[in-house]
């Protein structure tokens, strides 16, 4: 466990950090953020974090590598496959086709790292669109708090290796060949904006349509979570699509995300609440009961004259009892008309059909309700909200009908002409906001506010996240190990040039040479000795030479071959009478020398034979 000295020491580096370079690391879980740094230290032979502290204020290259360290910028092109095949066979199709009409599709890449996965947007929707389509029609914002990861995602430029998870046909098209690398091409580039952001302290993207921010959120607390994904539900458009990492989930905020495949982290904005109806379901209606208690006949009968809602009152049977001076007025009702039926009466089926309603009011002892009611009165278009009230007695029977026409034209032009100046508001804003992001080259925009979120089941996620982040350490790892085998390769080749090398030298030489180990077994068995004895390296290899079959008498050569492996003799030469491979009787010179190892002793010998001519035989 760590002790409160150490902990110190390390809030110390934290503060450090915040001080001289700008990163606030208080929000991020202080147990993955101490594994991290200690990682660090250990790369580079530190073990307290006092030392370390002093190393950073002298070192100041090592500021990129620590955050390195600490953000895991882990990624890869198409990461998570069936993630991948949702977004190319089921959400990029249903966004393209619900945004045909109403501007670009824009898309937010939330820790983008060194950019595979915008790179990755940007050819699943060349695909589907086409890439002169793709600059037209898609806007993919990607961001992330690492400068150097973004200098990288910037560059478009990546390996052999980085690009291994791209399918072959991709690569040719969306790809360009240069020094042995792979460089994105030009149109899919140009759809990608890169730029630094901070989760917690930038406002978001504005208006998105589809957000990935996959395995960021798990090295947060749970607060700065929460702050987070307020800020992500806003920046969605409604009905947008989220898709988080494996270790991230939005269970705990069914009023902002409903879940469309849970396997696949991917999730739908619930549409936001309308304000302006909520403003409208607030707003009192004009009643007269509070003069209910007045006695006096004539306050009742003014009161319903001059109401500024147009009424009728029906009785039980259907006649019309009184009308009010508005609905004279609108209706162009008479005084002959009351005590008429209603039925017979314009009003009873323009503006609107009210005989339906009045018989539903009655069966249904309720309320009926029609709403925006349009009406061509003298060449103009008036808008009514009817209600059709049945009246009842206290004992339950039906003393009357209520029917008011409340006129909204006024309050419906309003609300085109509020509509039709925010739909403007908007086009100049958006407008002005594209005109930024071509001058500056950035994605930093003015973004709206987020509402609270909250993660879910604490224990358990913080748990999976751990985990999520272990793996991500293992796979950094991994990639180190790749180096070194990649190094290895590189030697092994040398090695078999070096063998070659050696191979050329034994087959160059006009002495048969054997070369033994110290059990005497054939190692190297050269061109000119199987030209000599007629017997193949092959058939010989890891043969016990002693046991050999070739014409000449290899036992008398064991006294020799033991005298110089047991370091007797540095040399020893020995002249056999043999028979060559044709049949031909000869005289065998053979000299013996040690084959010596790293510590110099004898770890086999060498044997060099030559057939001596005739005239030198004595």
């Amino acid at each position: 466990m760590t002790s409160p000295t150490e902990t110190e020491r390390f809030e110390q580096i934290l503060r450090y950090l915040e001080q001289t370079r700008g990163f606030d690391f208080t929000a991020y879980k202080r147990t993955t953020l101490m594994r991290r740094v200690m990682k660090r230290m250990q790369m580079i032979n530190i073990a307290e974090f006092d030392e370390y502290l002093d190393y950073l204020q002298v070192h100041q290259e090592e500021f990129a590598a620590l955050f390195n360290t600490i953000l895991i910028n882990v990624t890869s092109f198409f990461r998570d496959p069936d993630v991948w095949s949702c977004l190319r066979d089921e959400i990029i199709p249903t966004l393209l086709e619900s945004k045909k009409d109403e501007g670009p599709v824009r898309v937010w890449s939330a820790g983008c790292a060194s950019g595979q996965e915008p790179y990755s947007l940007a050819i699943l929707f060349a695909e589907a669109l086409g890439a002169d389509a793709l600059r037209d029609r898609v806007k993919i914002y990607a961001t992330d708090a690492d400068d150097e990861a973004l200098a990288q995602a910037r560059a478009a430029t990546y390996s052999q290796r980085q690009v291994a998870d791209v399918p072959e046909a991709l690569v040719k098209r969306c790809f360009d060949s240069v020094n042995g690398n792979f460089v994105v091409n030009r149109d899919l580039r140009r759809a990608v904006i890169f730029g630094r952001h901070d989760l917690l302290q930038d406002a978001p993207i504005s208006k998105v349509d589809l957000l990935l921010c996959r395995n960021t959120l798990m090295y947060f607390n749970s607060e700065a979570q929460a702050r987070i994904v307020q800020r992500l539900y806003f920046s969605l458009n409604p009905s947008g699509y989220a898709i988080l990492g494996r270790a991230e989930m939005l269970f705990t905020h069914a009023t902002a995300f409903t879940p469309v495949d849970l396997k696949r982290r991917v999730f739908r904005t619930v549409p936001k609440a309308n304000a302006r109806d909520r403003l409208l379901m607030m707003t009192p209606a004009n009643r007269d009961g509070g003069q209910a208690a007045s006695q006096d006949a004539r306050l009742r009968e003014l009161a319903f004259e001059h109401d500024s809602i147009a009424q009728l009152l029906l009785g039980a049977d259907g006649t019309l009892s009184a009308v009010n001076g508005l609905a004279r007025h609108k209706f162009h009702i008479t005084a002959r008309d009351v005590g008429r039926p209603f039925q017979d009466l314009e009003v009873s089926y323009r503006p609107a059909e009210i005989r339906g309603a009045l018989d539903r009011a009655v069966q249904q002892r309720t309320e009926v309700r029609l709403s925006d009611v349009p009406w061509t009165v003298s060449g103009l278009l008036r808008h009514f909200d009817a209600a059709v009230c049945p009246v009842f007695e206290d004992t339950g029977t039906l003393l009357g009908i209520r029917i008011s026409f409340h006129d909204i034209t006024e309050m419906r032009a309003l609300q085109i002409e509020l509509q039709h100046s925010k739909q403007e508001l908007e086009t100049a804003y958006e407008e002005l906001q594209s005109t930024n992001e071509e001058l500056e080259t950035t994605n930093e925009e003015l973004q709206s506010t987020v509402e609270e979120l909250e993660t879910t089941n604490e224990e358990l996620q913080s748990a999976n996240e751990e985990l999520e982040t272990m793996n991500e350490e293992l796979q950094s790892t991994n990639e180190e190990l790749q180096a070194m085998n990649d190094e290895l390769r590189g030697r092994g080749t040398e090695v078999n040039r070096a063998n070659a090398f050696l191979e050329s030298i034994f087959t160059s030489m006009s002495s048969a040479v054997v070369v033994l180990d110290r059990e005497l077994r054939v190692k190297v068995w050269n061109d000119r000795a199987a030209d000599l004895w007629g017997v193949r390296a092959d058939e010989v290899h890891k043969v016990h030479f002693l046991g050999l079959d070739i014409g000449l008498p290899v036992a008398d050569l064991r006294q020799p071959i033991r005298e110089v492996l047991n370091g007797q003799h540095e040399r020893a030469t020995v002249t056999l009478p043999a028979t060559s491979r044709r049949g031909r009787a000869i005289e065998c010179k053979v000299s013996v020398t040690p084959l010596r190892g790293t510590e110099r002793d004898p770890v086999g010998v060498l044997l060099f034979m030559e057939e001596i001519p005739a005239e030198n035989v004595s």
